[in-house]
């Protein structure tokens, strides 16, 4: 049964992705703020495509402590789930993302429209002063950058594995960092075919305000996104019967 309803899970889902990759042509003409809701709009209707066809539920905690305006936010990444599920929490999201998929037809049109920040992996330390003035830019205007500051997907449970770049936008940009736990790779595994029932968890974290020293800001953002991370990764192995955890206090949650 898993099977098959992951089966048709995963055609539906992409279906449905190239559907909106033909209704988003008209889009790189309209306005980057109506881009952007469209987007959304798709988004949110994967979303409800997990839960109808897969069966997996999302519950997000800590919604209320989004700030308005720019931010960053530094979340940890396991699926591809948060790629599009991330989408529908913010006003005016964007992505710290590699360069190389700017080229890709259609999906890079759109990844330009919608003014993500690219980085150019083989410029070496100009890839960080050309992401850093984008990212700025963006962020002025009242944006959110997203960044995984791990760089790729990571199995959950994984050992941490973060890079400095997300502390050299910290220090440089000027704005709050919203961390971001998460236990999606036990639902959505990365490189796997299968999507598993159940409550895929995400947490907003409280805002780190600008101006903490540079290594102070990394320790920290680290220390909650695993430790929130870790929690909901317990919650989500005690739902699946893969392993016991004691019960988490009550949070703020909303259920989508």
């Amino acid at each position: 049964m898993l099977f098959v309803r992951s089966l048709l899970f995963n055609t539906v889902f992409y279906a449905h992705l190239v559907l909106w990759l033909i209704l988003l042509i008209p889009g790189v003409v309209m306005p980057r703020k109506t881009f952007i809701r469209m987007v959304q709009t798709w988004a949110h209707l994967s979303l409800w495509l997990l839960r109808v066809v897969a069966g997996t539920k999302i519950e997000v905690r800590g919604r209320e402590k989004i700030p308005e305006g720019g931010a960053l936010v530094a979340a940890k990444h396991q699926s591809l789930w948060e790629t599009f599920a991330l989408l529908t929490l913010f006003d005016d999201p964007t992505f710290i993302l590699k360069r190389e998929l700017m080229w890709i037809p259609f999906f890079g049109w759109y990844l330009r429209k919608a003014d993500c920040v690219p980085v150019n992996r083989k410029a070496g330390s100009s890839a960080l002063v050309q992401m850093t003035a984008k990212a700025k830019d963006e962020a002025q205007h009242g944006r959110q950058i997203i960044i995984f500051p791990e760089g790729t997907r990571r199995p959950p449970g994984a050992p941490a594995a973060y890079k400095y770049g997300v502390a050299h936008l910290y220090q440089n940009l000027g704005f709050p960092c919203i961390p971001v736990g998460l236990n999606s790779g036990l639902y959505w595994p990365r490189r796997q075919f299968i999507r598993r029932p159940g409550t895929i968890r995400i947490e907003i974290l409280d805002p780190i305000a600008p101006g903490l020293p540079r290594e102070e800001f990394f320790r920290l953002m680290q220390e909650q996104i695993e430790e929130s991370s870790n929690r909901l990764l317990a919650e989500g192995k005690r739902e699946l019967g893969l392993g016991d955890s004691p019960p988490t206090p009550a949070t703020t949650a909303t259920n989508i």
